[in-house]
C-alpha cells in the first residue's frame, strides 16, 4: 500500500485522537467507519510506536490483519499508550510531547531457511521486518529497527533475545517470516 499523504495525516490524527480519548475516557476512540474512505477500510495490520524525547515510550501492533486499517490504528495507538507492559500509562502531561509513528505492514512472507547463515543472507537490511517463531516463543522487529541495529547479525541477535532465545540458538523447527512496512 502506498498511502497518499492526506491519508497518512488522517491516520496519524486518528492515532493521536485515540490516545487523547484514552486519557480523557479510559478507552480508545470509537471509529465511525462510514466517515473513512474505502482504501482505509481494508483489513490491514499495523503497529503504532510512541517516542518521547527520542526514547521509546510504547509500541503495540499485530502481525495478522484482523480488522480495518482505521480500527487497527485506533486500537493500537490506545494500546501503545496505555497497555504496553514495558511502560506505565501515558499521562496527560506527556501527551503533547509524544512523537507518534504508524507502520502499515505488508502480509508476512515465509522464508525457507536451513541455517542462521542462510537467514542472514536472505535478510534485506533497512527493508525487512522479521518474525522468528519456535514453539510458543515469537518475536518481531519492524523494519525501523534497522536504524538502531544496522548490522544483520546484531539485528538477528537482538531479535532472538527479544523472543527469549539464547544468542546461539538455532533449531530445525524455527520459522522465519519477513514483511515490509510503510511508516509515517
Amino acid at each position: 500500500m502506498n498511502t497518499p499523504p492526506v491519508f497518512r495525516e488522517r491516520l496519524r490524527g486518528l492515532a493521536q485522537a485515540s490516545i487523547r480519548h484514552g486519557i480523557e475516557h479510559g478507552v480508545p476512540v470509537a471509529v465511525r467507519l462510514h466517515e473513512w474512505p474505502d482504501e482505509l477500510l481494508e483489513k490491514r495490520s499495523t503497529f503504532v510506536t510512541l517516542h518521547r524525547a527520542g526514547q521509546l515510550r510504547g509500541c503495540i501492533g499485530a502481525l495478522e490483519a484482523a480488522r480495518s486499517l482505521v480500527q487497527d490504528v485506533a486500537s493500537n495507538a490506545y494500546a501503545a499508550a496505555f497497555e504496553d507492559p514495558r511502560f506505565s500509562p501515558v499521562t496527560v502531561d506527556e501527551f503533547p510531547e509524544l512523537d507518534i509513528h504508524v507502520s502499515v505492514l505488508s502480509p508476512r512472507e515465509p522464508l525457507d531457511v536451513q541455517s542462521e547463515a542462510d537467514l542472514l543472507q536472505q535478510l534485506r537490511p533497512g527493508i525487512d521486518g522479521l518474525v522468528l517463531e519456535d514453539g510458543d516463543r515469537r518475536g518481531t522487529f519492524l523494519p525501523a529497527v534497522w536504524r538502531s541495529l544496522p548490522d544483520a547479525r546484531d539485528f538477528l541477535a537482538q531479535l532472538k533475545a527479544k523472543a527469549g532465545f539464547p544468542p546461539d540458538y538455532w533449531s530445525e523447527s524455527i520459522r522465519a517470516y519477513r514483511y515490509t512496512a510503510e511508516e509515517f
